[in-house]
C-alpha cells in the first residue's frame, strides 16, 4: 500500500494545472435533474448579478451574466469589463484563469452552467450576489509546486521492499487432500472464571455467516489460570472442501458442574453457559497457503448476545493487542502433507471445472440442489443482478461447486452499483467476489463515492487481510480527489481507539499520508485544533460545576485568548468541509451550551468571504455522533434522489463528523432558531406558548417583510414535506419543539437524531412516540398562509409528500443495503438484521408502479399505510375535526388517507405528548 501511494504522489507532481485543480478542489455541483415537475424550485434562465475581482487587486467589477453561462463565459466578460474600465487592450485569455469563491477553497471551472454549482444555487435561493475571484493558472501551478515538495524525512528512506517470493515449486494442492480437517487444542492462559464451574472450548468453521459443518466442543476441565486440554478436535469436513476464505472460530466459556446439572430439568438451559472470550483465525494466509503449526490466539472478551450465540464469526481475525491481560488459547494445526498446501489458483479451478463438465452433468449436481443453483446460467444471462442470491446458495464446503461459481464469476456481466454494494457485506467473504464487486464500483463518480464512503469504510472491518481490493480502491480514489481523501482520513481516524481495527486503519492512514504529504500537514493542523477544543471543553465542564455560567464563559474566553490556543484554532480548513476556511476565531462570540456535556460553540470570521464569511462549529466531547452522522447522510441521500427527479424540498443536511472516541463536530446553521424559542418569544405567557398557533407565522413575517413572505412560506412548505417523509421512513423518534428548527428564510429542519429505526422512547412502559412524524397545527397554519380553509396550499403540500415518498420507494433497496453495511459500526440501535426490518420500504416487483400517475388516491393510501409493514402513521400529534363533516373526531388514519382526504380545518383542542413539550 505504501509503495502504491508514493507512486501516485510522484505522478501527481507532473499534472497540469487544470488536472491538479480537479484533484485538490473537486467541483461542488447540485445533482442534475432528469425531469422538472410542478412545485420544484427550478432555477430559470435569467440574468445573474455577480461581483468579480482579480487576484492581487482590490478593484472588483459587478456585471450581469446568464445562469446558463459556463465559467469560461463569465471570465471572458470579466476580462472585457476590466479592459474597458482601464482602457487597456484585451490580451489575456479566459482559458488561463479559473474562478474561486471568495474566502473559500472552492473553485468554479469546467463546462457546467453556473446554476449547477452549489455556491451559485445557494446565492440564488438566498437572493445574494455571488462574490468571485479570478485566479491565474500560474498561481495554481505555484500552489501545486509548493504542495509537491516532499515532507522532511524523520528517518532515512528505506529501499523498496523485496518482492513477495513466488510459491515453492514443490507444493500440494488443497483439493487433493481427502482426510478430515482437525486441530489440536493444547491449553489456555489467563482465564478468569468461578472455580465452581468447568471450562469448555467450542470451535466452528465458517464462510461468512454460513456454518461449514457442525461445531465441535472440547471436554470440560476445571477452572484455573492455565487450563490444559491436549485434545484433538475433528470437524465433519474434508481438508479439500475448505473454501479459500474459511475462518476457524473459537469460544471459551464456563459451565456449571455436571453434578449440579443433574438436579435441573431435562431441558438444557443455555443460561448455564457463561461466555468468557472469543477468537477467530483465517485458515489460509495472504499467499493462499494453509496455515500449520502452533498458534497462540489472544482472545477478545465476550459480549452478551441476545441469541445466545457463543461464536462470533463476523468478529475480527486479529489477535487482541492487550496480550498482558487477555485470555489466550494455544492450538496446533497439523501438517498433513510433506510440502506446503496451497489453495488452487484460479486457472486450476477453471481447469477442474472443464474436467467436471466432461464427466457429465450427473456427477456435477446433487439431487438436493435447489432451482437457483440449477438455473445459475440462466440467472447469469437474464438476471445478473441476482448474483448475491446465487452466491448464498453456493455450497462453499464443496470445492467442485466453488470452482463452478468462480468460473461463472469470470464472465458475469458488470453489476449496477446497488447490487455491487450488497456483495461487500460479510455474507460474501470470497476474495474473487469482493474483487468483482470493486470492479463494478469503479464506475462510481466522485460525488457518488463520497455519498457511500461512510459505509465503505465500515466494510473494511470485514476484510480478512490488510492488503485487499477495497483498500486499494479507496486509496486510489482518495489520492485522486482530496475531498474524498479528507473524509476517508477522518472516518478512519475516528475509530483508532477501537483495538480490533486500530492496526488496519492506522496502516491505511499512513499509506494515504505518504501519498499526500502536503495534505498530511493540513490534517495535522486540524488534529491540533481538536486537541485544544477537547482541553477547553474539559476546563468548561469542571468550571461549570463550581461557578456560574458567566464566570465559566469568561474563563473559556481567557483560555482562548492564549497564544497557543489562538494559533491552533485559527487559519485551518474546516474538518466538516475542507473548502471552508476557518480564519479568525471570534472569541467574544464563542460560548458553550447548557446540555450535560457542555458542547462548545465556536465562531469564526473570514473577511475575504464578505457578508457570508461567518462560520460556526459545535464541538462535542462525550456524545457519540456516529448515529447523527448516519442519519444526516441518509437525509442528504434522499435530497440527492429527489433533486435527480426534479424535486427540491429545500433540505438542510448540516455537516456532522465524528472525529474520535465520543468526540466530533457539528455545523452551526446560522440565522435559525428552535420552534420552542420562537413560540416562547412570540407568546405573552410561557405556559401557553406551545398553543399559540400564530407564533411561527408571525415570526416568519417579522423576518420576511413584504413579498419575501410568500417565498418563505413556500420554503417552509417544501422543507416540512421533506422532513415529514424523511423522519417517517427512517423511524426517527424523540421529536419535540427543541429539536425542530426554522431558518429565517423559512426552511424547517430537524436536529439531534438520538433514536431512529423505530426505537422510540418509553416512559413507565408507555410509548411516548404515538406518531411517526410531526405535523402540528401551527405548521399547517403556516402552510395555509394563516387562512382556515386554504385547501389549495395544503393540496400542494400533500403532493410534495406523495411525490417524495414515491421516489424513495423506488430506491428502497439502496437504503436497506447501506444500513446493512453499517452494522459493522456497532451502533446500539443498528446491530443486527432485526433493526433494519423497520426500513422495509415496499418495492414493486414485476408490477406497474403503485405510485404512477394513474393510481387512485385510495390505492395510494393503501400502499402508504401497509407497504412499510408497520402500524398506520398519523398526520401529526393533534386530532383534527372533519372538514365540513359536522360533529365528532376524525379517527387516526394512514398518512396517505389523511393527505388525500381533503383540507385540514382548525382543531377544537390540542393533545400534547409526554412531558408537555409540544410535538
Amino acid at each position: 500500500m505504501r509503495q502504491f501511494c508514493e507512486e501516485v504522489a510522484a505522478h501527481r507532481q507532473q499534472l497540469g494545472w487544470e488536472a491538479w485543480l480537479q484533484y485538490s478542489f473537486p467541483l461542488q455541483l447540485e445533482p442534475s435533474a432528469r425531469s422538472w415537475g410542478p412545485g420544484t424550485l427550478r432555477v430559470p434562465n435569467r440574468a445573474l448579478l455577480v461581483n468579480v475581482k482579480f487576484e492581487g487587486s482590490e478593484e472588483s467589477f459587478t456585471f450581469q451574466v446568464s445562469t446558463k453561462d459556463v465559467p469560461l463565459a463569465l471570465m471572458a466578460c470579466a476580462l472585457r469589463k476590466k479592459a474597458t474600465v482601464f482602457r487597456q487592450p484585451l490580451v489575456e485569455q479566459p482559458e488561463d484563469y479559473t474562478l474561486q469563491v471568495n474566502g473559500k477553497h472552492e473553485y468554479l471551472y469546467g463546462s457546467h452552467p453556473l446554476c449547477q454549482f452549489q455556491y451559485i444555487c445557494s446565492c440564488l435561493h438566498s437572493r445574494l450576489t455571488p462574490h468571485l475571484t479570478m485566479v491565474h493558472s500560474s498561481s495554481i501551478l505555484a500552489m501545486r509546486d509548493e504542495q509537491s515538495n516532499p515532507a522532511p524525512q524523520v528517518q532515512k528512506p528505506r529501499a523498496k521492499p523485496p518482492p513477495i517470493p513466488l510459491k515453492k515449486p514443490v507444493s500440494v494442492s488443497l483439493w487433493s487432500l481427502e482426510q478430515p480437517f482437525c486441530i489440536e487444542l493444547i491449553q489456555g492462559s489467563k482465564v478468569n472464571a468461578d472455580e465452581r464451574m468447568k471450562l469448555v472450548v467450542q470451535a466452528g468453521l465458517f464462510h461468512g455467516n454460513e456454518t461449514l459443518c457442525k461445531t465441535v466442543s472440547s471436554s470440560e476441565v476445571s477452572v484455573c489460570s492455565e487450563p490444559v486440554w491436549k485434545q484433538r478436535l475433528e470437524f465433519d469436513i474434508s481438508i479439500g472442501d475448505l473454501p479459500r476464505m474459511a475462518r476457524l472460530c473459537f469460544a471459551l466459556y464456563a459451565v456449571i458442574e455436571k453434578a449440579k446439572k443433574a438436579r435441573s430439568t431435562k431441558k438444557k438451559s443455555k443460561k448455564a453457559d457463561c461466555p468468557i472470550a472469543w477468537a477467530n483465525l483465517m485458515l489460509f494466509d495472504y499467499k493462499n497457503q494453509l496455515k500449520t503449526g502452533e498458534r497462540c490466539l489472544y482472545m477478545w472478551p465476550s459480549v452478551p448476545d441476545e441469541k445466545g450465540e457463543l461464536l462470533n464469526p463476523c468478529g475480527t481475525v486479529r489477535s487482541n493487542p492487550n496480550t498482558e491481560s487477555a485470555a489466550a488459547l494455544v492450538i496446533f494445526l497439523p501438517e498433513v502433507a510433506p510440502h506446503p498446501i496451497y489453495y488452487p489458483a484460479l486457472d486450476k479451478q477453471l481447469q477442474l471445472r472443464e474436467i467436471l463438465e466432461r464427466r457429465g452433468s450427473g456427477e456435477l449436481y446433487e439431487h438436493e440442489k435447489d432451482l437457483v443453483w440449477k438455473m445459475r446460467h440462466e440467472i447469469q444471462e437474464h438476471f445478473p443482478e441476482a448474483l448475491a442470491r446465487l452466491l448464498l446458495v453456493t455450497k462453499w464446503n464443496k470445492h467442485e461447486d466453488v470452482a463452478q461459481m468462480l468460473y461463472l464469476l469470470c464472465s458475469w456481466p458488470e453489476l449496477p452499483v446497488l447490487s455491487a454494494l450488497e456483495l461487500l457485506d460479510f455474507s460474501f467473504p470470497d476474495r474473487h467476489v469482493g474483487s468483482f464487486a470493486i470492479k463494478s464500483l469503479r464506475k462510481l463518480t466522485d460525488d457518488e463515492l463520497f455519498q457511500y464512503l461512510l459505509q465503505l469504510v465500515q466494510v473494511l472491518k470485514y476484510e480478512s487481510y490488510l492488503d485487499c481490493e477495497l483498500t486499494k480502491f479507496l486509496l486510489d480514489r482518495a489520492l485522486a480527489n482530496r475531498k474524498i481523501g479528507h473524509f476517508l482520513f477522518w472516518h478512519l481516524r475516528s475509530e483508532m481507539h477501537v483495538p480490533s481495527v486500530a492496526l488496519r486503519f492506522g496502516l491505511i492512514m499512513e499509506a494515504y499520508c505518504r501519498g499526500s504529504t502536503h495534505h498530511m500537514k493540513v490534517l495535522m493542523k486540524q488534529g491540533e485544533a481538536l486537541s485544544k477544543l477537547k482541553a477547553l471543553n474539559d476546563v468548561v465542564k469542571v468550571s461549570s460545576q463550581k461557578t456560574t455560567k458567566p464566570q465559566t464563559k469568561e474563563l473559556m474566553h481567557l483560555c482562548m485568548r492564549q497564544e497557543t490556543y489562538l494559533e491552533a484554532l485559527s487559519h485551518l480548513q474546516s474538518p466538516l468541509d475542507p473548502s471552508t476556511l476557518l480564519a479568525e476565531v471570534c472569541v467574544e462570540q464563542c460560548t458553550f451550551m447548557d446540555s450535560k456535556m457542555k458542547p462548545l460553540w465556536v465562531m469564526y470570521s473570514n473577511e475575504e468571504a464578505g457578508s457570508d464569511g461567518t462560520v460556526g462549529i459545535i464541538f462535542k466531547n462525550g456524545d457519540d455522533l456516529r448515529q447523527d452522522m448516519l442519519t444526516l447522510q441518509m437525509i442528504q441521500l434522499m435530497d440527492v434522489l429527489w433533486k435527480q427527479e426534479g424535486l427540491d424540498l429545500r433540505m438542510t443536511p448540516y455537516g456532522c463528523l465524528s472525529t474520535g472516541d465520543h468526540t466530533g463536530l457539528i455545523e452551526v446553521v446560522l440565522h435559525s432558531d428552535t420552534i420552542a424559542n420562537i413560540q416562547l418569544n412570540k407568546s405573552n405567557m410561557a405556559a401557553t406558548a406551545a398553543f399559540n398557533k400564530d407564533a411561527l407565522l408571525n415570526w416568519l413575517k417579522s423576518k420576511n417583510p413584504g413579498e419575501a413572505l410568500d417565498r418563505a412560506i413556500e420554503e417552509f412548505t417544501l422543507s416540512c414535506a421533506g422532513y415529514c417523509v424523511a423522519t417517517y421512513v427512517l423511524g426517527i423518534g424523540d421529536r419535540h419543539s427543541d429539536n425542530i428548527m426554522i431558518r429565517e428564510n423559512g426552511q424547517l429542519f430537524h436536529i439531534d437524531f438520538g433514536h431512529f429505526l423505530g426505537n422510540f422512547k418509553t416512559k413507565f412502559g408507555i410509548n411516548r412516540e404515538r406518531v411517526p412524524f410531526i405535523l402540528t397545527y401551527d405548521f399547517v397554519h403556516v402552510i395555509q398562509q394563516g387562512k382556515t380553509n386554504n385547501s389549495e396550499k395544503f393540496e400542494r403540500f400533500r403532493g410534495y409528500c406523495e411525490r417524495a415518498y414515491t421516489i424513495l420507494r423506488r430506491h428502497g433497496l439502496l437504503f436497506l443495503h447501506l444500513f446493512a453495511l453499517m452494522r459493522a459500526a456497532g451502533l446500539p440501535e443498528l446491530s443486527c438484521s432485526k433493526d433494519i426490518q423497520y426500513l422495509k420500504l415496499p418495492v414493486e416487483k414485476a408490477k406497474p408502479p403503485a405510485f404512477g400517475a394513474k393510481t387512485s388516491g385510495l390505492k395510494l393510501a393503501s400502499y402508504f399505510e401497509d407497504g412499510a409493514g408497520r402500524g398506520p402513521p398519523w398526520l401529526g400529534s393533534e386530532r383534527r375535526a372533519l372538514p365540513g363533516g359536522g360533529a365528532g373526531w376524525r379517527p387516526p388514519g394512514s398518512l396517505g388517507a389523511v393527505l388525500l382526504g381533503g383540507s385540514v380545518t382548525c382543531p377544537e383542542r390540542v393533545e400534547v405528548q409526554g412531558d408537555g413539550a409540544p410535538c
